[in-house]
């Protein structure tokens, strides 16, 4: 693997690039890799690596050695962010989904941040607790858990091929502490097995989103009606896990309008009194970062929550089409965002960050390796040899 990039490196005199028209390409992408403060990491440049499922823990949610590897050989991006990893057993969405609930997983995290860290990078667990997008036959017989009693349409993957899912319990008022204290229990798992910090997922329609949306949470007590119940319960998981862990190491992802698996934010108004009230609930706290999942960048709501933050914003613009570099560029460039979020390239790029900064050709994803539980489209993407 080729040593990591040198952040805000401007010597564009390298013999791999000829003419004008390539060096003004890398002088574009200069703040993509100037570093950047984040909680407590000194990320080297801006590119993170998005959280994505890849299937790749064993059957009790531990994670593998070729998981150890795969994030190994991404280190050279300014930040890492894990698969989504359950916090409880109920939240387990997926197969060979990865967990934060026993010492097994605390070992087995352990080992990745380990090599991680050797290797000159930075790493954040996701904490991701799966709601109604879950099924007994993949979290041990556990019936999934929401903020109202309302099915997804559609079949989940489970270890017995595809199954309707079923209809979840509606969390009472009284469970939901409970259901906090896993987060905080995940949360002191992550730092004990060397996280740099954790990332709260609320978005994508799994729980927390489900709570945001009144779609998905049709309750009428006070975690349902008013877009500010319905901001509650986020906000009291992540004020939870920032007073267990520190603020500084305490993040959390969101897709306002995203529209996926069901949870729907279609009006606008109610779309933006709902994440004002979320990013105004947690912004005292002054947490790590923010991370946004949206298709415009520019969208006045998005800035808008990016200055009620006050803090470090990532941004994603891709989940139906995939970040470029000329996107990664124009977030920083209009200066959008502080940070560039990435999926797919980081897939098949382990030295993405080299790539991009030095604007050489990528590797192309296989898609059909991307949810197999092997090395193959996980491990064996080739790096660039070394200048010499």
């Amino acid at each position: 693997m080729p040593p990591p990039v040198v952040a805000g490196d401007t010597n564009f005199s390298s013999g791999h690039f000829k003419g004008p028209e390539r060096r003004d390409k890398r002088k574009s992408c200069v703040k993509l890799f100037t570093p950047l403060t984040v909680g407590t990491m000194e990320l080297p440049n801006r590119l993170v690596m998005a959280p994505m499922s890849r299937v790749r823990a064993d059957r009790n949610g531990v994670p593998t050695d070729i998981m150890v590897e795969h994030y190994r050989q991404r280190a050279s991006l300014g930040l890492i962010i894990t698969d989504g990893i359950y916090p409880s057993f109920p939240g387990q969405g997926n197969p060979l989904m990865p967990g934060l609930v026993t010492e097994a997983h605390v070992a087995g995290w352990k080992r990745v941040t380990d090599a991680v860290h050797a290797a000159g990078g930075r790493i954040v667990a996701q904490l991701m607790h799966s709601g109604r997008v879950a099924h007994e036959n993949i979290n041990g017989g556990h019936q999934p858990q929401a903020p109202s009693a309302i099915a997804l349409e559609g079949m989940a993957h489970t270890y017995d091929g595809k199954q309707p899912y079923p209809v979840p319990h509606a969390l009472t008022e009284a469970e939901l502490p409970g259901v906090v204290a896993d987060f905080v229990s995940a949360a002191q798992n992550a730092m004990k097995a060397g996280f740099d910090g954790v990332e709260l997922h609320g978005a994508n329609g799994y729980l927390l989103q489900e709570f945001l949306s009144p779609v998905s949470n049709t309750r009428t007590d006070n975690y349902g009606g008013s877009p500010e119940n319905r901001a509650r319960m986020v906000i009291e998981t992540f004020r939870a896990v920032a007073e267990a862990i520190g603020a500084e190491h305490t993040a959390i992802r969101i897709s306002p309008e995203h529209n996926i698996q069901g949870v729907l934010e279609t009006d606008r108004a109610d779309v933006t009194a709902t994440y004002t009230a979320l990013v105004d609930g947690i912004a005292d706290l002054k947490p790590a970062y923010l991370s946004i999942l949206h298709a415009d960048p520019a969208d006045e709501m998005i800035q808008d929550l990016r200055r009620r933050f006050g803090g470090p914003v990532l941004m994603n613009t891709g989940f139906g089409t995939v970040t470029t570099r000329d996107d990664a560029i124009m977030l920083l460039k209009e200066d959008l965002a502080d940070a560039a979020v990435v999926g797919r390239p980081a897939i098949a790029n382990p030295d993405l960050a080299r790539r991009w900064q030095e604007d050489l050709p990528l590797n192309e994803l296989d898609q059909a390796t991307v949810y197999t539980d092997g090395a193959a489209g996980y491990t064996d993407y080739p790096v660039l040899a070394p200048v010499s």
